[in-house]
């Protein structure tokens, strides 16, 4: 078992894969846009025995927090990657986003294309732009806050911060869909009495945590030595960082609940 670093810990590791929950500010590999010192795919490999390899399966965003799987050696790659390539993986992402949507559950199906500017931005292109579907379900809501489920079904870049702006309720701290905003207990808590110039926020960073992937037990089935997670499939599950699960629990407290998360926080 790898030791756990500040920067990740292991949800799950076996012969084959290795599933963290990474913090958000850490990329998670190497790309044309951020060739980052501090890389994730870096430290576990540091961390592992000498001659041992890692072969990124998916990717989330550096300031997203949450689930990042790893395979250990060729065929789990190949084999998980194109799993993910057909959205046969499922995905769970828990958002918290401005606004207070009028509905309970809701999706967005627009077109996204690489915008290609400076900025690397996804947009919406009816006319060259990929399918895209993103299913969102309202947990709770407090002040102009709200948590959301958010349930990619494609996999397209940005997908769920585009979506989530499209639809008129953008992630918090998102400097590229939305604003740099920090979200204050102040700015829902009612009869708030504490020192304006003294206030800590509770969430200063992109509010969106990839918290839960399910490989269905036919993906492992068709490869051999894997009958430890065959007959189940796997369920993988990244509790929320502490920011995130202070603000929920704050937003609990002051808001309304439409339906409580999947799992604890």
């Amino acid at each position: 078992m790898i030791k756990q670093q500040q920067l990740f810990s292991i949800i799950f590791e076996n012969e084959h894969i290795i599933a963290t929950n990474k913090a958000s500010g850490i990329a998670v590999s190497a790309d044309r846009w951020d060739d980052s010192a501090q890389r994730l795919d870096n430290i576990i490999a540091e961390a592992l025995p000498e001659g041992s390899k890692i072969f990124r399966v998916h990717r989330i965003d550096k300031d997203t927090s949450g689930l990042v799987l790893f395979a250990k050696n060729p065929k789990f790659h190949r084999l998980l990657s194109m799993a993910f390539e057909k959205n046969q993986i499922q995905k769970r992402y828990i958002a918290c986003v401005h606004g207070r949507p009028p509905w309970k559950e809701t999706e967005c199906n627009l077109p996204l294309v690489p915008d290609g500017n400076k900025k690397h931005m996804t947009i919406v292109d009816k006319y060259q732009g990929k399918a895209s579907l993103t299913r969102f379900v309202l947990v709770l809501s407090a002040g102009n806050y709200s948590i959301l489920e958010a349930i990619p079904e494609t996999g397209r870049t940005h997908q769920i911060r585009v979506h989530a702006a499209a639809l008129g309720f953008p992630i918090v701290c998102d400097s590229l869909y939305g604003s740099n905003k920090l979200v204050l207990l102040s700015s829902f808590k009612r009869n708030w009495h504490g020192d304006p110039f003294d206030e800590k926020p509770l969430l200063a960073r992109l509010g969106l945590h990839a918290a839960e992937l399910v490989i269905p037990c036919g993906i492992f089935s068709k490869m051999e030595n894997s009958d430890s997670i065959t007959l189940d499939g796997l369920h993988l599950h990244a509790p929320l960082p502490r920011d995130m699960a202070a603000l929920i629990r704050q937003m609990e407290k002051h808001g309304s609940i439409q339906q409580p998360l999947h799992y604890k926080l």
